[in-house]
């Protein structure tokens, strides 16, 4: 940000570990404020406000209760004055055929993974609207966009979450708020955690750049789709995962 200029404000759901904290990471170092939220704080959150200061912020929060993700949006817009940038990253993926998924599990992938996308987006559109100005990112999956055995509720909120992304493109687009879905393929994350080295080996060989994804692969997409340059990008999945569903 040059001197003078007004730093950009970012709000990134579920940014304590995994890919949300690659994501905070990545706009920390692009010179943002950013404010981020999750269930519980980890050591990378105190890291965080050590380095940071002022410029960081963390609610403790679960996006899936209404209210909750209401308060997180609400209390951002009042400390910063405004939000530029939302990140709808929150999520949960359990593994399960659908015959031995329970109903809690199935309640908590799509109160966390749809719902709680939904209510953070409602809170802070309200906020970009009276800017006409803002850039939402909601962080999907190759696995809403081809089938994947053993992740069909999963796959099924993300499919969702792009087409939420699609239709508010269309409500907000005339206010000048880009919303967009970056969809990224297998990342070594905690997400991945849960798979044996063969089936790493398996996906890595099917990928055509030869490698698991890293979060900054993916922030390298968010970041541009949240640029303010970006005028005319919206509705749009981008996708992130080395050319595995080419």
């Amino acid at each position: 940000m040059s001197a003078g200029t007004e730093a950009r404000v970012a709000l990134i759901t579920g940014g304590s570990k995994g890919l949300g904290a690659g994501l905070v990471d990545a706009f920390l170092a692009a010179g943002y404020v950013v404010e981020t939220c999750s269930r519980s704080r980890t050591e990378r959150v105190a890291e965080w406000e050590r380095e940071f200061g002022d410029r960081f912020a963390f609610t403790a929060a679960d996006v899936s209760v209404s209210a909750e993700a209401d308060a997180f949006v609400k209390q951002a817009a009042a400390r910063r004055g405004r939000i530029d940038v939302l990140v709808n990253n929150a999520g949960v993926a359990p593994e399960g055929v659908i015959g031995l998924f329970g109903d809690d599990a199935i309640d908590r992938v799509v109160d966390l993974n749809l719902k709680g996308s939904v209510y953070v987006a409602r809170a802070a559109s309200r906020v970009m609207l009276a800017r006409r100005s803002g850039a939402i990112v909601n962080i999907s999956s190759v696995v809403g966009l081809s089938g994947y055995r053993g992740l069909s509720v999963y796959g099924a909120t993300k499919g969702a979450l792009d087409s939420f992304t699609r239709a508010l493109a269309r409500e907000l687009g005339s206010r000048g708020i880009m919303v967009n879905s970056v969809a990224p393929g297998y990342l070594r994350t905690e997400m991945s955690h849960g798979l044996d080295d063969g089936q790493l080996g398996q996906i890595t060989r099917r990928t055509p750049v030869g490698r698991l994804g890293e979060p900054e692969d993916v922030a390298r997409a968010v970041l541009f789709l949240s640029d303010p340059a970006n005028t005319y990008i919206t509705g749009q999945v981008l996708i992130v995962d080395g050319g595995l569903t080419c």
